[in-house]
Protein backbone atom coordinates (compact mmCIF):
# COMPACT_ATOMS: atom_id res chain seq x y z
CA UNK A 1 0.00 0.00 0.00
CA UNK A 2 1.39 3.28 -1.03
CA UNK A 3 1.30 5.93 1.36
CA UNK A 4 1.23 9.98 0.95
CA UNK A 5 2.99 11.76 3.06
CA UNK A 6 1.83 14.93 3.89
CA UNK A 7 3.03 18.03 5.59
CA UNK A 8 2.28 21.85 6.05
CA UNK A 9 4.15 24.84 6.22
CA UNK A 10 3.52 28.73 7.67
CA UNK A 11 4.42 30.77 4.84
CA UNK A 12 2.98 34.22 7.15
CA UNK A 13 5.54 33.07 9.69
CA UNK A 14 8.20 32.54 6.89
CA UNK A 15 7.10 36.16 5.41
CA UNK A 16 7.76 37.65 8.45
CA UNK A 17 11.16 35.59 10.31
CA UNK A 18 13.00 35.32 7.52
CA UNK A 19 16.25 37.25 6.62
CA UNK A 20 14.59 38.14 3.22
CA UNK A 21 11.35 38.87 5.38
CA UNK A 22 12.54 41.01 8.18
CA UNK A 23 14.61 42.90 5.64
CA UNK A 24 11.51 44.08 3.52
CA UNK A 25 9.40 44.65 6.89
CA UNK A 26 12.23 47.04 7.50
CA UNK A 27 12.63 48.94 4.52
CA UNK A 28 8.56 49.09 4.17
CA UNK A 29 8.31 50.52 7.96
CA UNK A 30 11.21 52.61 6.85
CA UNK A 31 9.09 54.31 3.84
CA UNK A 32 5.60 54.10 5.34
CA UNK A 33 7.11 56.77 8.10
CA UNK A 34 8.89 58.91 5.57
CA UNK A 35 5.23 58.94 3.97
CA UNK A 36 3.52 59.68 7.06
CA UNK A 37 6.06 62.30 8.03
CA UNK A 38 6.11 63.79 4.16
CA UNK A 39 1.70 63.88 4.40
CA UNK A 40 1.63 64.82 8.22
CA UNK A 41 3.54 68.37 7.06
CA UNK A 42 1.13 68.32 4.20
CA UNK A 43 -2.39 68.06 6.38
CA UNK A 44 -0.60 70.63 8.57
CA UNK A 45 0.11 73.32 6.19
CA UNK A 46 -3.57 73.08 4.45
CA UNK A 47 -4.87 73.63 8.30
CA UNK A 48 -2.79 76.47 8.45
CA UNK A 49 -4.46 77.62 5.41
CA UNK A 50 -7.66 76.84 5.95
CA UNK A 51 -7.41 78.70 9.36
CA UNK A 52 -6.28 81.71 7.66
CA UNK A 53 -8.59 81.85 4.95
CA UNK A 54 -11.44 81.74 7.82
CA UNK A 55 -9.13 84.41 9.73
CA UNK A 56 -9.70 86.54 6.71
CA UNK A 57 -13.63 85.62 5.91
CA UNK A 58 -14.39 89.07 6.50
CA UNK A 59 -11.50 90.76 5.18
CA UNK A 60 -12.40 89.50 1.97
CA UNK A 61 -14.56 90.07 -0.89
CA UNK A 62 -17.20 86.98 -1.50
CA UNK A 63 -15.48 86.29 -4.99
CA UNK A 64 -11.65 86.42 -3.80
CA UNK A 65 -13.14 84.71 -0.66
CA UNK A 66 -14.64 81.57 -2.97
CA UNK A 67 -11.63 82.08 -5.21
CA UNK A 68 -9.41 80.53 -2.08
CA UNK A 69 -11.70 78.06 -0.57
CA UNK A 70 -11.70 76.62 -4.13
CA UNK A 71 -7.92 76.04 -4.24
CA UNK A 72 -7.44 75.19 -0.66
CA UNK A 73 -10.04 72.53 -1.85
CA UNK A 74 -8.20 71.45 -4.83
CA UNK A 75 -4.80 71.22 -2.83
CA UNK A 76 -6.89 68.85 -0.36
CA UNK A 77 -7.94 66.98 -3.11
CA UNK A 78 -4.58 66.64 -4.64
CA UNK A 79 -3.25 65.70 -0.97
CA UNK A 80 -5.73 62.70 -0.99
CA UNK A 81 -5.08 61.35 -4.24
CA UNK A 82 -1.03 61.43 -3.26
CA UNK A 83 -2.26 60.08 -0.11
CA UNK A 84 -3.97 57.33 -1.67
CA UNK A 85 -1.28 56.45 -4.88
CA UNK A 86 1.42 56.50 -2.04
CA UNK A 87 -0.20 54.05 -0.16
CA UNK A 88 -1.32 51.95 -3.10
CA UNK A 89 2.32 51.96 -4.10
CA UNK A 90 3.67 50.55 -0.29
CA UNK A 91 0.96 47.77 -0.77
CA UNK A 92 2.39 47.10 -4.11
CA UNK A 93 5.97 46.70 -2.71
CA UNK A 94 5.12 44.56 0.15
CA UNK A 95 3.00 42.24 -2.69
CA UNK A 96 6.15 41.82 -4.74
CA UNK A 97 8.48 41.39 -2.25
CA UNK A 98 6.14 38.84 -1.28
CA UNK A 99 6.20 37.10 -4.66
CA UNK A 100 9.56 36.98 -5.11
CA UNK A 101 9.89 35.35 -1.97
CA UNK A 102 7.84 32.79 -2.67
CA UNK A 103 9.75 32.50 -6.06
CA UNK A 104 12.64 31.68 -3.84
CA UNK A 105 10.61 29.08 -1.28
CA UNK A 106 8.86 27.25 -4.17
CA UNK A 107 12.29 25.71 -5.54
CA UNK A 108 13.39 25.10 -2.10
CA UNK A 109 10.06 23.27 -1.39
CA UNK A 110 10.00 21.01 -4.58
CA UNK A 111 13.59 20.06 -3.53
CA UNK A 112 12.85 19.45 0.16
CA UNK A 113 9.62 17.51 -1.06
CA UNK A 114 11.24 14.98 -3.39
CA UNK A 115 14.15 14.66 -1.04
CA UNK A 116 11.72 13.41 1.48
CA UNK A 117 9.10 11.60 -0.45
CA UNK A 118 6.25 14.14 0.26
CA UNK A 119 3.44 14.31 -1.93
CA UNK A 120 1.59 17.45 -0.58
CA UNK A 121 2.66 20.64 1.45
CA UNK A 122 -0.18 22.20 2.70
CA UNK A 123 -0.45 26.08 3.50
CA UNK A 124 -0.84 26.21 7.62
CA UNK A 125 -3.49 28.81 7.38
CA UNK A 126 -5.78 25.85 5.63
CA UNK A 127 -4.97 23.43 8.03
CA UNK A 128 -7.13 23.53 11.27
CA UNK A 129 -5.52 20.55 13.23
CA UNK A 130 -2.05 19.07 12.54
CA UNK A 131 0.72 17.19 14.26
CA UNK A 132 3.77 19.52 15.01
CA UNK A 133 6.25 16.77 13.76
CA UNK A 134 4.13 17.60 10.38
CA UNK A 135 5.08 21.19 10.12
CA UNK A 136 8.08 22.10 7.98
CA UNK A 137 8.17 25.70 8.68
CA UNK A 138 11.62 26.17 10.56
CA UNK A 139 13.52 23.46 8.49
CA UNK A 140 12.38 25.56 5.28
CA UNK A 141 12.85 28.84 7.42
CA UNK A 142 17.16 27.87 7.68
CA UNK A 143 17.19 26.76 4.38
CA UNK A 144 16.08 30.32 2.91
CA UNK A 145 18.11 31.81 5.55
CA UNK A 146 21.26 30.54 3.63
CA UNK A 147 20.09 31.12 0.35
CA UNK A 148 18.91 34.44 0.69
CA UNK A 149 19.73 37.53 3.29
CA UNK A 150 17.84 40.46 1.90
CA UNK A 151 15.58 41.73 -0.93
CA UNK A 152 15.86 44.96 -2.20
CA UNK A 153 12.28 46.96 -2.80
CA UNK A 154 12.07 49.86 -5.10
Amino acid sequence: IAENKIVFIDLNYIFTNSSAGKSVNVQLKKAHKSNLEKFKKLEENLKKEETEIIAQKNILDKEDYQKKITELRAKVSKYRTERNVTLKDLSKKRNKAKVELLAIITPLLTEYSNANSISIIIPKKNIIIGKSELDITKTILQQIDKKIKTIKIN
